[in-house]
């Protein structure tokens, strides 16, 4: 997985994770990435710093501070968290009805979706919308066979 910080035309910036580069890039041309505050097509990358772990520091890491975290923090204006907040709340309503509507219209097929996702893309099935269980391995090598897959959106209240 890779996470992407974007920005759509109307300069309003967002993260967002993917499989790989490749599956931005294929997810993009399709117009599948949407800006979520105003739901723009037209988004690019953002500059972002890397987050390298060494081998000893592994699972220790912290990210890079955010620039109004070094700046005097009480010349941030008020309103500013209860922004992130409310775009958090819409951006969580929107991920759980993505998955609510996959969940609805789509197929679960359990521990069988690496192998009906291999059948729907080399024809032996006929296409259908499906969802289940695969491994990290598993997903990998889907997309290593041309195989388009996606991780259903999770929120951390779901896990509970």
């Amino acid at each position: 997985m890779i996470r992407y910080a974007l920005h759509c035309e109307r300069n309003h910036e967002f993260e967002t994770w993917f499989q790989s580069s490749s599956a931005y890039d294929s997810q993009v041309k399709r117009k599948l990435v949407t800006c979520p505050i105003c739901g723009s097509a037209k988004v690019e990358k953002a500059i972002m710093a890397p987050r390298i772990v060494g081998k000893k520091g592994r699972g220790r890491a912290t990210a890079p501070p955010e620039p109004s975290a070094t700046a005097a923090p009480e010349a941030a204006p008020s309103g500013s968290t209860s922004l992130m907040l409310a775009q958090e709340r819409e951006l969580r309503a929107k991920l759980k009805e993505l998955r609510d509507h996959i969940v609805k219209n789509a197929d679960n097929v359990g521990e069988k979706f690496a192998n009906e996702a291999r059948a729907m893309h080399y024809g032996d099935k006929e296409h259908r919308p499906i969802y289940g269980e695969a491994s990290p391995e598993e997903a990998k090598s889907l997309i290593d066979e041309g195989i388009e897959v996606s991780p259903l959106p999770t929120l951390p209240e779901d896990r509970n």
